[in-house]
């Protein structure tokens, strides 16, 4: 079942806005922000972890559920992406069972999407996710924001530039009432990979991590999440 926007391959250049080239424009934003600080809710987040203890901030871990989440706070949404990965069709096949059926997540990226559009803020998941295309969500191609309609954007971004050890190539989507700014786009290899051995020999292998080594959101990153969500319901500075 498709939800919202059908087709995966529209990529148009999103309009990020020359002002924001500008000093002046900038100086602005951040004065802004500070006078309009919105509170932020962090939905499908680990138990007392890095978004626990940050004013401002409310955090949303499973005992919670995050599914139950209604507002009114723009969100950082972190849903669970075991079962959209290129692994879930091969341990389905292999282990069987519906609790590992790939999609079958319990509704959890349905409501963290639709509380991405009701509420603003960003959806963030592992690049190549399944669910984007179960949803019929626009692929990010290129660096950089892509445009998607007047409120919503996706783009590719590698948690390795906010200081992850692995690449970690993720996938985010974001919804507002005005653009988001732009991020680090570097894309600096890992000294770490996640996951399998590459089979392609022990040359191309680097210490692997995984768990929660793996999984974790690097502060630097989780802030310029919680940065997005805030921005996505600030009015436009042409508007001041």
């Amino acid at each position: 079942m498709h939800n919202g926007y059908h087709g995966t391959e529209i990529c148009s250049p999103g309009p990020i806005g020359e002002w924001e080239d500008s000093p002046e424009a900038a100086a602005m934003l951040d004065e802004m922000e500070k006078d309009n600080r919105v509170e932020v809710a962090a939905l499908y987040v680990e138990s007392a972890g890095c978004y626990f203890g940050i004013d401002g901030v409310d955090p949303w871990d499973i005992e919670r559920d995050a599914r139950l989440y209604a507002g009114p706070h723009p969100v950082v949404a972190h849903p669970p992406c075991q079962l959209w990965g290129a692994m879930a069709a091969v341990n389905f096949k292999r282990w069987g069972g519906e609790h590992n059926r790939p999609g079958n997540d319990g509704g959890c990226f349905d409501a963290a999407l639709r509380s991405v559009r009701d509420w603003g803020g960003v959806l963030e998941h592992p690049a190549k996710t399944r669910a984007w295309r179960r949803y019929g969500l626009p692929k990010p191609c290129g660096i950089g924001w892509k445009q998607a309609d007047p409120r919503l954007w996706v783009c590719e971004v590698w948690q390795s530039a906010y200081g992850h050890r692995a690449n970690k190539a993720t996938w985010l989507l974001y919804c507002g009432v005005r653009a988001p700014f732009e991020l680090d786009w570097s894309r600096p290899i890992g000294t770490h990979q996640i996951g399998f051995h590459d089979q392609r020999g022990k040359a191309r292998n680097k210490p692997t991590i995984s768990g929660k080594a793996a999984s974790a959101t690097p502060p630097a990153f989780r802030d310029v999440l919680l940065r997005l969500a805030e921005h996505s319901r600030l009015p436009n500075i042409t508007d001041k």
